[in-house]
């Protein structure tokens, strides 16, 4: 199947959110449950400003949604195929 160049773009630009390993690390750790910046932060060791920094990416390419509760931004995956993005990518690293 060959992609139309509006697709070819769109796919080239997941695979480059994907491309960085603070993005991909916050994906991990979302792959818990869902979390606050504080605890993303925590969990990876990284500042709560690099977190928010990174969130904001992802949000815009859709692979992280926020639901807010009261003052506080909750971030989870935006669906199951982040999930098996990530599991896809993560087993073909092992396996290679």
């Amino acid at each position: 199947m060959t992609l139309n160049e509006l697709k070819a773009i769109q796919l080239a630009e997941l695979f480059s959110a994907l491309s960085d390993a603070s993005r991909v690390r916050i994906i991990s750790t979302l792959l818990e449950n869902e979390m606050n910046v504080s605890d993303i932060a925590e969990k990876t060791g990284m500042s709560e400003s690099a977190v928010s920094h990174q969130l904001r990416g992802l949000r815009q390419m859709r692979l992280v949604r926020g639901r807010k509760s009261g003052r506080q931004v909750f971030y989870s995956l935006d669906d199951d195929h982040v999930q098996k993005l990530y599991l896809m990518g993560l087993d073909h690293v092992k396996h290679g």
